[in-house]
């Protein structure tokens, strides 16, 4: 199966990755980057002596320990440029594209992405926020640079691990999509299981991850560069993190709005929804409407 014509900007995205394309020393790659990713966070972890902090830290409950939780992103992103310079022998930054077309992508992918999810919440039906507690709006405000600078380097390295390195290697290796844009996804979905939710819930938030992840490589194969898929990720990021949460949810530390946990809003049948659940087949909806804007932003 032959690259869509659509794609011609990935042939020389993926020309670095040409001479080292070997599957082993892929599969010696992604160990490497896991491998050194987790050392990592568990030097991160020694450093935490503060039990208040090291329990922010993992649990994202808190605006300071949700902030290192997203920096720690930036070990990934250390770990995928080591390995690429070292064991592929080319620069990290080829796993980028053209730098400044990839910054003008992030740019207007992600203030078309957060522009199409304003246009989705103001539209009908309307939800009430009267439920909801307004955490800390003044520091919300200034501190959200800062926690904006987190999210792009959380989703910047997920976006070099899975769309710059697995799925330069795999395109440089493999001509159909088939396989450089659902191998890596595959993978980006099995690292979104979470354990402690129900099955169901689970297996909604892995088909949601895949089909994002479905959706970034194809931005990022239309554009030759990662700019627009950490944009589209950037935008998606912002949203989820930084204005609505539930009250002590794991990620929700740098949330504007709080509201009570879902099951005490919901009857006890909605926690035992079937898969494919009605809220799946919405995000994946709402998602649909961020890949095209993202691709009317960058004309792709």
């Amino acid at each position: 199966m032959n690259r869509p014509s659509a794609y011609q900007p990935h042939l020389p995205y993926i020309a670095p990755a040409l001479p080292s394309n070997d599957l082993l020393r892929l599969a010696i790659g992604f160990v490497l980057i896991e491998t050194g990713y987790k050392f990592g966070l568990q030097a991160v972890d020694a450093l935490l002596t503060s039990p208040g902090l090291a329990e922010g830290y993992y649990n994202g409950t808190t605006r300071g320990g949700l902030l290192l939780q997203l920096f720690s992103f930036g070990l990934l992103a250390l770990a995928v440029g080591f390995v690429t310079h070292h064991l592929h022998r080319r620069p990290a930054w080829t796993l980028i594209g053209p730098p400044q077309q990839a910054w003008q992508d992030l740019r207007k992918v992600t203030w078309a992405g957060l522009m199409a999810f304003l246009v989705i919440e103001v539209a009908p039906p309307f939800y009430s926020y009267a439920e909801g507690d307004w955490n800390a709006p003044l520091l919300w405000l200034t501190t959200l640079p800062l926690a904006m600078f987190a999210l792009l380097i959380q989703t910047g390295a997920e976006e070099l691990l899975y769309r710059g390195y697995f799925q330069q290697q795999l395109a440089a290796r493999f001509r159909s999509p088939l396989v450089w844009m659902v191998v890596p996804n595959l993978f980006f979905a099995a690292a979104h299981w979470n354990n402690a939710s129900t099955t169901n819930e689970a297996l909604d938030y892995v088909t949601w991850a895949f089909f994002f992840g479905l959706a970034a490589s194809d931005l990022t194969a239309r554009s030759g560069t990662i700019g627009a898929a950490i944009g589209f990720h950037l935008a998606n990021n912002a949203f989820a993190f930084l204005f609505f949460n539930e009250a002590g949810g794991m990620d929700s530390g740098l949330a504007l709005l709080l509201f009570p946990a879902s099951e005490s809003l919901l009857p006890p049948s909605a926690a035992e929804a079937p898969f494919p659940s009605w809220r799946l087949v919405q995000e994946l909806g709402v998602m649909l409407i961020i890949w095209l804007s993202a691709r009317i932003a960058i004309k792709r």
